[in-house]
């Protein structure tokens, strides 16, 4: 049986654990990716891990639920920063900001390889409907900012932002060269939709 932990042994454990999920995720993978591995890398017994996480699925959702928390701070702080002096072009530079962190992130490897699918089924029903509120929430705060989206669909405005995001999938397709340049109008053309009167 593992033995007791202080605080401050396990938030280093965690941390390491958390350090040790990404390097794996850009190495390996989640998938090629086993619990042997990451004790090993930690130099912690089996068991140990299992303390803290229910399964290595759980691990790597923790990591990217602190990407995506930090983000996604940013960006509400970034938009509470403007609010008086929100336009379609400065939210367009917040948005390009947010594409750009996730895109230099371990989101998109792990969406290119399949393994954030993978890790979305394996996951219990209740941690992904709680993630899903959470992401809800999110762009209410965010259209809460804005006074030109009340009365409009957020759910649609949420669903673009995704559709412009997933464009991060295809730089190569789209070309590098001018990928930035597609990113940036595709987000100005939502924002200014969002900013447009209703008719």
């Amino acid at each position: 049986m593992p033995r007791p932990y202080s605080d401050q042994e396990r938030a280093y454990i965690r941390k390491r654990l958390h350090e040790e999920a990404v390097l794996c995720i850009k190495q390996y993978g989640m998938r090629k990716t086993s619990v042997d591995e990451l004790v090993q890398r930690v130099n912690i017994p089996k068991g140990t891990f299992y303390l803290f996480y229910p399964s290595k699925e759980m691990l790597f959702f923790e990591v990217i639920m602190d990407f995506h928390d930090t983000v996604q701070a940013e960006v509400l702080k970034a938009a509470g920063a403007l609010k008086g002096d929100m336009t379609p072009d400065a939210l367009t530079d917040l948005l390009f900001r947010f594409c750009k962190m996730a895109d230099d992130s371990v989101l998109v490897p792990m969406i290119v390889s399949g393994d954030l699918e993978l890790l979305m089924r394996r996951l219990p029903d209740e941690v992904v409907a709680a993630h899903q509120a959470q992401d809800d929430f999110s762009v209410q705060q965010l259209a809460a900012m804005l006074p030109e989206a009340e009365g409009k669909n957020l759910e649609l405005f949420s669903a673009a932002l995704r559709a412009v995001f997933l464009l991060l999938l295809h730089k190569r397709e789209i070309g590098a060269p001018m990928f930035d340049d597609v990113l940036k109008m595709l987000l100005r053309g939502v924002s200014i939709q969002l900013f447009e009167e209703k008719k």
